[in-house]
């Protein structure tokens, strides 16, 4: 017949994490291997989240939306921190304003620079993910990273800029009709009224409200954000934080008090 151990009795056992301490109980055994297990598990999962393919890009699309081209360029050849003068963002107006106030005589086509390179790595963010096969869906979540990346930019302590070319270059490869249009009146508004943030505001506003009529034409289902997504509220989050992030010159401009760009 078996011999039964009283709880007391319990033969110790040995541990190789404790070499010291070789009468662990058996209660403390137990509690060292649900510890180990669990450690695991939860590398495991941790390495699951990090490599899957979803997260990488998301990961990637902020990374490359936060590149500070306006913060970069300045530094490079006018020796400025872009980040300490007038508004403190990186985009393509504070550059300009900047560069005006100094004297600078290309001050204009430097912040045209800027303006196509902050577009552009929206666009290349979101054609990566669209290279790699990701879902329409999906290639949203590149766009929004990318615009988060780059008004709050992990290379300048999560500083940045208002985020409107990041916006029209990432969001052009996924409603092109409702961007381009949005980039005329962006355009045209800017030319014409010399206000960059109202020109800002009616150009991601045109395509957010374009997005409630173009879907229901006849054009190819890869672009069409009701077919695809079945919600328009990737585009709405986006002018939402695209108000939010001009919440001052919205302000000014009811007060009559925006500034003009030269």
């Amino acid at each position: 017949m078996a011999r039964r151990f009283k709880h007391s009795q319990y033969p110790k056992i040995f541990n190789p994490l404790y070499p010291n301490n070789l009468t662990l109980s058996l209660k403390k055994q137990h509690v060292i291997m649900i510890a180990i297990l669990f450690e695991r598990v939860l590398m495991e999962s941790v390495l699951n989240f990090l490599t899957n393919i979803n997260v990488i890009f998301t990961l990637l699309g902020y990374l490359i939306g936060g590149i500070p081209f306006g913060y970069a360029l300045m530094k490079i050849f006018y020796g400025m921190d872009i980040t300490k003068i007038g508004s403190g963002g990186i985009g393509a107006t504070n550059v300009l304003r900047a560069l005006q106030s100094k004297g600078v005589s290309n001050a204009k086509q430097m912040a045209l620079l800027v303006l196509i390179l902050d577009l552009f790595k929206g666009m290349f963010a979101v054609s990566l993910s669209k290279l790699f096969g990701l879902d329409y869906s999906l290639q949203w979540m590149v766009a929004i990273a990318s615009i988060l990346g780059h008004c709050y930019s992990p290379f300048l302590n999560f500083n940045g800029g208002k985020g409107v070319s990041t916006i029209m270059g990432s969001v052009v490869l996924l409603i092109p009709i409702e961007s381009l249009i949005g980039l005329v009146v962006w355009f045209f508004v800017g030319k014409v009224l010399k206000i960059s943030s109202l020109a800002s505001i009616l150009g991601v506003g045109t395509a957010t409200v374009l997005i409630f009529f173009v879907p229901y034409m006849h054009i190819p289902d890869s672009v069409n954000i009701l077919k695809e997504v079945g919600t328009q509220t990737p585009m709405v989050l986006i002018f939402i934080f695209t108000l939010i992030k001009h919440a001052g010159n919205i302000f000014n401009l009811l007060a009559g008090k925006e500034k003009k760009i030269l």
